[in-house]
């Protein structure tokens, strides 16, 4: 057993007790209690902890005593990991609570044991949210349950119900709640004006919700009768009291068709003082109207600037594609309205836009615009039918509005839109759970000649290329040992022969046969655009790409190109150069002259993306070729033992989804490196970077024989 000494001097030299005022005494005293399995056990994770923060280390010196009397080995590893996680998502003072608050820890591990965690389930809520009808909402983390008409507000943590899956289904429930009151004008009243002039408002805003909640419900049952059942049958597993017999005639008339929330809010207003509110469902929340209004006060006035701005840009397109140009918009009153209500959902209005008197097809970001309007106002008003005039063009609504915006990442970050992925730390030799943020944008084409001078400069060879090419295509393949042939197995024939003279059943496997095997490959290429490939190899990268793709273009194979760049685990860019559905046309030249230098080299986002990308194609064979001109390196601490292990981590992530990657580099110290990231067989390494083009068309060649 390690003498206290020894622990002491572990202790001191992982938390770095030389440069602080950290007194490790009493860390010391404890873990000498413990046997010597577990005195080694708690020593290996506090280095871990400590390579996260040394202060976070310290204190889980202090407390992991106490933690092993309460819990299991398992559990004390996620109390730390939660910790660690804690850390990088929110800082050392919340990861520090963690750490003192085992008791709350165990709390709530037993919690998220039966419940649903909004974190963990975000993404397919939030797809399942996108599949409903009208404004494009959000989803994010708080103690109540509300929204503000643009973000859905939800618990962190739902252990309601004794089941995951329940806590889950309860959240799609909560979701759809909020949902239908943004969809069907729950906020399209004047309220807040009824509130202020009313003596008890308080009891007015509670049986306006209560009202509202029942109108809402019946809506729901019609539009969405598969879950309306799911929610019956949450409301009995919540045990929640059926409603009280003076509500039943009040019920029966907000749940008519024709009954919108206005009228709702007219009917709460006259209703008796003995009709008292019901305690909400726990699925329903609250309304919060301040945020609401404020909310809805500033979209009002931007959507409207808005729209009459596309009205402007959409009237500009259309006298363009006329020819009229000498026509002079003097006439505000060309674009009107027709709208329209169905039977079947009378508080639906459709909306057509016109142009003199002719109903006009809208782009899609227009329309949606329009949906958004209706929402708040319940029409699109006069006024909002006149273009933008001079002076009124306000270009950063514009910006505000485009999603696909080049500077999405100014200003503060944010992850709204982005990939989120795991990172490996060999350190603590666990993942770092949703750390880089990834987006996709597309590489700007550039239409300089450049792939026709590539081919004019490479002629010769890639004359070559294709005729190596077009053989691979149709060679044939010789099967060997069939019951039928073209021609005589020899080999089998003499095995078979001895076979018979031992007095073994001769085999009637005997004959070999050609056999033109169809390919089903798809290779997705992924270029290195770090700011080291300036130059010779930017160009050389670009040239290989070019020969590649005319020889492809011969073969047949499916193939995607992607550039890769970053600056920091925030900023992480993917270029798209080529889908694999796209052809190869000049605009995809254009792209591949466009790829320039950008940042630095964050290899394991990357490859983890395009790992999903490639998994989407139906393809026997699947192969992800990296063309770098270094190791991966990022400004933020990504790089040396750190990136390579990430790297690697992500590289064997993808092997296991049945992808083989491969790695062609120019870089001269890839040696080092390269073996333990992509293995002995599976990398070149180019010595000469004009070279590159000549060797990347016959790298691919040997591997996809």
């Amino acid at each position: 057993m390690p003498a206290i000494t020894q622990i002491e001097a572990w202790l001191d030299q992982i938390l770095e007790v030389e440069f602080s005022f950290r007194n490790t005494a009493e860390a010391v005293r404890q873990i000498s209690r413990l046997a010597e399995q577990d005195q080694h056990y708690v020593i290996s994770w506090v280095r871990r902890v400590a390579s996260t923060n040394v202060e976070l280390g310290y204190q889980y010196a202090l407390h992991v005593h106490h933690a092993l009397v309460l819990m299991e080995r398992e559990s004390v590893e996620a109390w730390a990991l939660h910790a660690m996680d804690t850390y990088d998502r929110s800082g050392l003072r919340p990861a520090l609570q963690v750490i003192w608050e085992v008791d709350d820890f165990i709390r709530i591990s037993r919690e998220r044991a039966i419940g649903c965690v909004l974190q963990e389930h975000e993404r397919v809520l939030t797809g399942f949210l996108r599949g409903l009808s009208g404004r494009k909402l959000k989803i994010q983390s708080a103690e109540q349950i509300y929204t503000d008409t643009e973000t859905l507000f939800l618990p962190p943590l739902l252990a309601i119900l004794p089941s995951p899956e329940q806590n889950f289904l309860l959240y799609k429930v909560m979701i759809t709640t909020l949902w239908a009151q943004t969809r069907f004008g729950t906020f399209r009243t004047n309220l807040g004006e009824t509130l202020a002039t009313h003596h008890n408002p308080q009891r007015i805003l509670a049986l306006f919700q209560c009202m509202e909640n029942l109108r809402l419900e019946a809506i729901i049952a019609r539009e969405l009768p598969g879950l309306y059942r799911q929610l019956d049958e949450l409301r009995s597993a919540l045990g929640e009291p059926p409603l009280p017999d003076i509500w039943e005639p009040f019920r029966q008339r907000v749940t008519q068709r024709d009954c919108s929330a206005r009228d709702v809010l007219m009917q709460v207003c006259v209703m008796p003082e003995s009709v008292q509110p019901y305690n909400a469902f726990a699925y329903q929340g609250v309304l919060l109207l301040d945020q609401v209004d404020a909310r809805i006060a500033a979209r009002l006035e931007r959507e409207k600037a808005l729209f009459r701005i596309k009205l402007k840009m959409l009237e500009e397109e259309l006298r363009e594609q006329s020819g009229n140009q000498s026509e002079k918009r003097t006439d505000r009153s060309r674009f009107g309205k027709r709208e329209t209500r169905s039977e079947e959902r009378p508080e639906e209005l459709q909306v057509e836009i016109l142009l003199h008197d002719k109903p006009l097809p809208l782009p899609d970001d227009i329309n949606e615009l329009i949906t958004s309007i209706i929402l708040d106002l319940g029409e699109i008003p006069d006024d909002y039918l006149q273009p933008a005039g001079p002076g009124e063009y306000d270009p950063a609504l514009l910006q505000q509005d485009d999603s696909l915006d080049q500077d999405v990442w100014q200003g503060s970050y944010h992850e709204e839109g982005a990939f989120l992925y795991q990172e490996w730390d060999f350190r603590r030799q666990h993942y770092r759970k949703d750390w880089c943020a990834a987006r996709e944008k597309s590489v700007e084409p550039v239409y300089d000649g450049f792939a026709e001078k590539t081919l004019e400069k490479y002629s010769g060879l890639v004359k070559q290329l294709r005729r190596t090419f077009e053989a691979m295509r149709d060679e044939n393949r010789l099967l060997k040992r069939q019951t039928q042939g073209d021609s005589v197995d020899l080999d089998a024939l003499v095995e078979a022969l001895a076979d018979a003279r031992d007095g073994r059943e001769m085999t009637d496997q005997l004959f070999a046969r050609q056999h033109r095997s169809e390919r089903n490959i798809a290779v997705l290429f992924m270029v290195d655009m770090s700011g080291s490939t300036k130059g010779w190899i930017n160009t050389a990268e670009k040239e290989s790409l070019v020969l590649l793709c005319e020889a492809l273009e011969t073969l047949g194979d499916r193939y995607a190109i992607y550039g890769f760049s970053s600056i920091s685990r925030k900023r992480c860019e993917l270029y798209h150069v080529k889908h694999f559905c796209e052809h190869y046309d000049n605009e995809v030249r254009a792209r591949i002259s466009g790829i320039r230098p950008r940042d630095y080299t964050r290899m394991g986002f990357a490859i983890r993306h395009l790992s999903g990308v490639l998994t989407e194609v139906d393809a026997r064979t699947r192969v992800l070729i990296t063309l770098s001109d270094g190791k991966p390196d990022d400004y933020d601490g990504y790089r040396g033992e750190y990136g390579i292990e990430d790297t690697r981590r992500a590289l064997i992530e993808a092997r296991r989804r049945g992808i083989h990657p491969y790695c062609i580099t120019i870089d001269e110290q890839a040696r080092d490196y390269l073996p333990q990231l992509y293995g002995p067989a599976a990398y070149t390494l180019v010595d000469e970077v004009a070279a590159l083009p000549l060797k990347v068309s016959d790298i691919y060649r040997r591997l996809t024989t």
